[in-house]
């Protein structure tokens, strides 16, 4: 942890039962983000949901971020991609936002499969993250192990990207002008 001045009750038990792992912790108007390596997203998330002290029985969110041309901050995490977890505690009535930051390790924007662009799904401990985990894959090409059904959910199977990268060009690649149009008279 690089602060231990913030407040929320579960960064010390951490910090503690994670003495291995770097975390980088901050905190905003009350908000605490801790960033953790993507190897020890699944363990860490587990903890954090099993364990009674932290009891983070709630995923209210998964998203993700495009930090493309993005200025660097020093000590922060680097990663083109970022992707959130949301937490909640209703036994402790505390919040927790979990971020792990992901680099490409090609130029990622075709639609070919990236090695580095894969997170272990935590659809198995909050069973609420198996659609927002398809939103993220679909928009931004970030795949989840072990996903029960990763698919596309807001654009079509061959849809040819990820519309929320920031390379992705503003007009599209030309899909728009390549859909065929279904009208009710040709139903």
């Amino acid at each position: 942890m690089t602060d231990t001045t913030l407040s929320n009750p579960t960064l010390p038990i951490l910090k503690q039962q994670f003495v291995h792992v770097k975390l980088v912790a901050s905190e905003f108007r009350g908000q605490t983000t801790v960033v953790i390596p993507t190897e020890n997203l699944y363990e860490i998330m587990s903890f954090l949901r099993n364990d009674p002290r932290c009891a983070y029985n709630f995923l209210c969110d998964v998203t993700g971020v495009d930090y493309l041309n993005y200025p660097s901050v020093s000590g922060a995490p680097d990663g083109r991609f970022g992707v959130i977890y949301m937490l909640t505690s209703h036994a402790h009535n505390t919040r927790l936002t979990v971020k792990v930051m992901l680099t490409p390790s090609f130029d990622t924007s075709g639609i070919d499969e990236d090695p580095a662009l894969h997170l272990a799904s935590v659809v198995n401990l909050w069973p609420g993250a198996e659609w927002p985990e398809r939103e993220v894959f679909d928009m931004f090409g970030i795949r989840f192990n072990n996903h029960p059904d990763l698919r596309r959910i807001l654009t079509w199977e061959t849809y040819p990207g990820h519309p929320l990268r920031k390379d992705y060009p503003v007009t599209g690649r030309g899909e728009r002008e390549a859909y065929q149009y279904v009208d009710k008279d040709s139903v």
